[in-house]
């Protein structure tokens, strides 16, 4: 990050209204110039990059909503600033309210300068002042009074990108984890679970059970990644142990929106530590998208409390639930093992599977058929353990093994129809493909937030 002088800043304006009249002569249409309001120095910086970044979707995604051409796109990346300049075929007027839209959309827009340049060059001015970023009152009158010193606008800048990026991460990382467990839904055919064919081998489930159980854990998901962020500096279980709290309270309100149906029990405790640990990870600069330090981060987070939980069954000898009672009589962790071992299911199986297959064109819903298949060819499912005994889910991970890599889905049909009728169902498979899903997107998800 490198220290501006007046000087330059002064050329770099100058340059850019010279190109912005040449722009003007050549197309004859409004302008937009786009650049970010940062006092002091500095000008440009990771987090500087990234806030202008996102201006720069919403910007971009606004006027390709209102069905606005853009004849001409020139970008700048320079110590001075970031900047855009836009020539689109629209009314400047109307370019203009949808900028001032953009400007005073949340905190965020409040460092945007969104001008707007009429054919003629008129430059288009605000009809309401705008605020100071320390006070809130007139920006106008306290920047003539100089009633704020440019270090507290700095660290007022700073405050709103931070905030800003670290709200609209999270609020991303909601998102996708919601879309991940709806895609695990309709992923079809699923052996012996509920999908879009049937209901497996549920009596309690169809669904529309598992979208309004989808639906009240919105909410929770963002909490996990910003409780990992605010925490970030606790020790891995101290942390674990505010994510666990949260997790209690999303289970309840997952009962109360399914009728008492445990829908998604395995994926409040997977994908919330998950969510926490990208939280800790990640900065409003660079968010963590590496599944790997994710999964070992998660894994860290988790390791102690469950290691206390299986202790604490084997001293007792009372468990109380079927995951506990399988520990107990077989040893299997189950999905509480899965993450403190770093999810290895996801790294090793679901993950490579639904990446290769969606890298040679296969569609989302067939790469995570044959990414299901492959998690089941483990024979860890602890649900079939539960429901059949470790005999019975040996048999269903051997046929799953069989038919990879890439059978015909009647295939796929004809083994689900088996394992309805043996009342088998992989819920643990289920839970580990839709955090595949989840990472999948999440490692992609390179552009900026515009939410």
């Amino acid at each position: 990050m490198r220290e501006i002088t007046l000087a330059e800043m002064l050329d770099a304006r100058e340059a850019r209204a010279l190109r912005q009249q040449e722009l003007l002569r050549e197309y004859r249409c409004p302008l937009v110039s786009f650049t970010l309001n940062i006092p002091g120095p500095v000008k440009d910086s990771p987090l500087i990059r990234r806030g202008y970044e996102t201006g720069r979707a919403r910007l971009e995604a606004a006027l390709k909503a209102a069905g606005t051409e853009i004849l001409r796109r020139e970008e700048k990346l320079a110590p001075t600033g970031p900047e855009l300049l836009l020539a689109v075929d629209a009314d400047a007027a109307a370019i203009k309210a949808l900028c001032l839209a953009i400007e005073d959309w949340d905190a965020l827009g409040r460092l945007f300068d969104l001008d707007v340049l009429a054919p003629d060059g008129e430059k288009l001015e605000r009809t309401s002042p705008r605020r100071c970023l320390v006070c809130g009152r007139p920006g106008r009158d306290c920047a003539s009074r100089r009633l704020h010193s440019v270090e507290e606008l700095q660290r007022a800048v700073r405050r709103i990108l931070t905030d800003s990026l670290t709200a609209l991460d999270a609020e991303r990382v909601s998102r996708l984890c919601t879309r991940a467990l709806i895609e695990e839904l309709e992923t079809t055919p699923k052996p012996g679970l509920v999908d879009l064919d049937n209901n497996g081998a549920h009596l309690d489930m169809c669904p529309e059970t598992f979208y309004r159980s989808a639906e009240a854990l919105k909410d929770y998901w963002r909490d996990c990644f910003l409780l990992g962020a605010r925490r970030r500096a606790d020790a891995p279980e101290a942390c674990f142990a505010a994510l666990r709290l949260r997790g209690i309270e999303a289970e309840r309100a997952m009962l109360a929106a399914t009728g008492g149906v445990n829908t998604h029990k395995g994926m409040i405790f997977t994908l919330g530590a998950v969510c926490g640990a990208i939280g800790r990870l990640s900065s409003p600069e660079a968010p963590c998208r590496d599944p790997e330090p994710i999964a070992a981060e998660a894994a860290a987070l988790c390791r102690e409390a469950v290691d206390a939980d299986f202790a604490a069954v084997r001293n007792s000898g009372a468990p109380r639930s079927a995951g506990e009672r399988l520990y107990l009589k077989f040893g299997l962790a189950g999905i509480r093992g899965e993450l403190a071992s770093g999810l290895p299911g996801v790294l090793k199986y679901g993950l490579p599977e639904l990446s290769a297959d969606l890298a040679e064109g296969l569609s989302r819903n067939d790469a995570g058929v044959y990414a299901l298949l492959r998690l089941m060819a483990r024979g860890t499912d602890s649900n079939l353990a539960a429901r059949g005994g470790p005999e019975k889910a040996a048999q269903v991970s051997a046929k799953a093994a069989a038919l990879l890599p890439r059978p015909p889905m009647d295939a796929v049909r004809s083994f689900d129809r088996e394992l309805i009728e043996a009342k088998l169902s992989p819920g643990g498979c289920a839970d580990l493909l839709a955090v595949s899903y989840f990472l999948y997107d999440w490692a992609r998800d390179t552009g900026p937030s515009q939410e």
